[in-house]
């Protein structure tokens, strides 16, 4: 039984979500197949009615006029399939109206239990680098707060990158979470918040290059979990850092 245990933590299995244990050691005959029925989970419905999740996410975002609105709305929202194997939503984390704002790709395992984006070894990280240029998000001053959020609001599967589609559908969100949150700048950690905010990616040759999105004036950094991986990346991302710095001065 130790050996089992073993072997399905290093096939990734390290969390239990159903109430009882399933044999996957027993070969099962192939259910007959079934006609699809209502019961069938929203993403599956939205496909066999049509349903546009991208234009509902839009809908249900456009009609959030306040922070906790949106949460609420993101919630109820039943068209990403994350959400089913998400332990909760991480909704962001810092100061609403900070001067900066930052966006993240999508939560880890810390961040899926705890509820708060980058409380792991790379938040611990980001707040060990923005502490230096004099930015915190537990500040109660905006001038020196953090607002921190992600692309996607639940964990996907194994820390697996996110799917296009479902950052497509998510987007609507970030978009909505932006203007309520109001900050003066933004800065896209990683590759993936590069796609979602600028439609590219590369992170090594948009890094500390100052662009726009959403009308706001975006610096693309390395995520810090590339930075524990890459130590010798951690000279370009101080330079950023004072890019930033620098920026917030004038």
């Amino acid at each position: 039984m130790k050996a089992a245990l073993e072997w399905q933590i290093a096939c990734g299995a390290d969390e239990s979500i159903l109430d009882a244990p399933v044999d996957r050691t027993v070969v099962v005959s192939d259910p007959p197949e079934a006609k699809p029925s209502l019961a069938q989970s929203p993403m599956a419905m939205s496909t066999l009615l049509d349903v546009d999740a991208v234009a509902v996410s839009r809908d249900m975002a456009a009609a959030a006029p306040d922070l906790d609105a949106l949460r609420a709305a993101m919630e109820a929202y039943d068209h990403c399939e994350l959400k089913r194997g998400a332990r909760q939503l991480v909704f962001a984390d810092g100061v609403p109206g900070a001067r900066v704002m930052i966006v993240g790709e999508a939560p880890g395992r810390e961040e899926d239990l705890q509820g708060k984006p980058f409380v792991g070894p790379a938040g611990q990280l980001l707040d060990l680098m923005f502490r230096q240029i004099g930015l915190l998000r537990s500040s109660p001053d905006t001038e020196r707060a953090l607002y921190i959020t992600n692309v996607l609001p639940w964990r996907p599967p194994q820390n697996r990158d996110p799917l296009p589609e479902e950052m497509a559908m998510m987007l609507p969100f970030l978009e909505r979470h932006v203007e309520l949150a109001d900050p003066e700048l933004i800065v896209a950690s990683g590759n993936h918040a590069c796609m979602a905010l600028l439609g590219q990616r590369g992170i090594t040759r948009l890094r500390g290059n100052w662009t726009t999105a959403f009308g706001r004036p975006v610096l693309p950094m390395f995520h810090p979990s590339y930075l524990l991986r890459t130590p010798e990346a951690k000279r370009e991302a101080w330079a950023d850092l004072l890019s930033l710095k620098a920026r917030l001065r004038t």
